[in-house]
């Protein structure tokens, strides 16, 4: 008989955890236990996985100038993709207006901060002050960096450093093997917290708001056609190989809501699809700071969201410097917690809009950032996949 892919397990395990969570709501919400152990485990891989994939990739290209380059290029292309895909949104929003309609309930409870985030203090929140620190928070950027410099101290001084270098590697083949017997649980951990969020909120959450979480998933469609697609036709990467190696790690990311938890397999499946392991282990945890293509596709649909409920119009130019701010204020704050939420109460204290659009989003965020995560997957595994065919290899 034929092996039962992990795929077909994790979409089982979504269909049974939507359905436990509506028939009964009350044991639900307990299995939040699975879902916090299972994102537990996953989060315990990233730092010594990132650690020893990216020092042996950067050791072995041996030149500063090459991973300057191969940056570069990563930046050029995060740009590029998150620019078009808040014109994406944008575009959705005007053209159906999901906010008319929707009456914001004045006063009503955010719970969020409005962030006060300088392009300054998210630079230096880049640097770590201790490489031990970065990796007990989970600050992603913060290792690759330390890491970043270190791979190439490693290959600076040659020989040196081959004892090094040599554990980096063992430590990153443990560390896909220990990646492997955690994805044993992914099919518990998926159906727990889709459990749990039906449990908590009810089946009305998935038709609730129904016209916005429409246009964002039709967004998020037409951003995979003309943002993603376009990527692997130009620089001709195999889509069928470049499926499978992408939907795991994409239904990890849409059934949880946590790109980290979809990290690990996106660093293992990427190289094993062909992307050269300092390739990989530079641009996807970068890429979840500067190339989150789905977390602007939102941020652009729901802040005009909001001025539509609050009955406001925003003129071409107002629409676009909010787009050239969303631009600048989504960089650097992928640990944030419901960091988009952040970034959007930041966006609407700018341009005078009402903080209770807020209140209703919340609502119904479980189920956009299903949508907004699993699009950020999927493009860093790309831009991985981009940067590789860029510098010549041949996948």
């Amino acid at each position: 008989m034929k092996k039962v892919s992990l795929t077909t397990w994790i979409l089982t395990a979504l269909v049974a955890g939507i359905a436990f969570g509506a028939l009964l709501p009350g044991p639900a919400k307990q299995m939040a236990i699975l879902g916090t152990i299972f994102l537990r485990l996953i989060k315990s891989i990233i730092a010594p996985l990132l650690f020893g994939t990216l020092v042996v990739g950067i050791a072995g290209t041996g030149s500063l100038k090459t991973m300057g380059r191969i940056g570069g290029k990563a930046i050029l292309y995060f740009e590029v993709v998150t620019t078009i895909a808040l014109l994406v949104g944008l575009g959705a929003v005007n053209l159906v207006k999901p906010g008319l309609g929707v009456h914001l309930q004045k006063g009503a409870a955010t719970g969020l901060a409005q962030t006060g985030t300088s392009l300054s203090q998210i630079f230096e929140h880049t640097f770590p002050t201790s490489i031990f620190d970065a990796m007990a928070r989970g600050e992603v950027l913060q290792i690759v960096v330390f890491t970043f410099l270190f791979g190439i101290a490693c290959a600076s001084i040659g020989d040196k450093a081959a004892p090094v270098v040599a554990f980096c590697h063992s430590l990153a083949e443990i560390m896909f093997k220990y990646t492997h017997y955690v994805m044993y649980l992914a099919p518990l951990g998926v159906g727990a917290a889709i459990a749990v969020t039906i449990g908590s909120k009810g089946v009305k959450v998935l038709f609730g708001l129904g016209q916005l979480i429409a246009t964002m998933y039709v967004s998020a469609v037409l951003c995979i056609l003309l943002v993603l697609l376009p990527g692997l036709i130009l620089f001709r990467i195999p889509i069928g190989k470049f499926y499978r190696a992408v939907r795991e790690p994409f239904l990890i990311g849409f059934s949880t809501a946590s790109s980290e938890a979809a990290l690990p397999l996106a660093l293992e499946n990427m190289e094993q699809f062909g992307v050269t392991g300092a390739i990989v282990g530079f641009v996807i945890p970068t890429g979840y700071s500067f190339n989150l293509v789905g977390s602007a596709l939102y941020l652009s649909l729901a802040s005009v969201f909001v001025a539509q409920a609050a009955g406001m119009h925003l003129s071409f130019g107002e629409q676009l410097a909010m787009m050239l701010t969303l631009m600048l204020t989504s960089k650097g704050v992928a640990g944030v917690p419901r960091a988009a939420l952040v970034i959007l109460a930041g966006t609407l204290a700018t341009f005078h809009l009402p903080m209770e659009g807020i209140a209703v989003l919340l609502g119904v965020d479980a189920i956009l950032d299903m949508a907004r995560t699993s699009i950020n997957v999927l493009g860093n595994c790309l831009a991985s996949a981009v940067v590789a065919r860029w510098e010549g290899y041949k996948l």
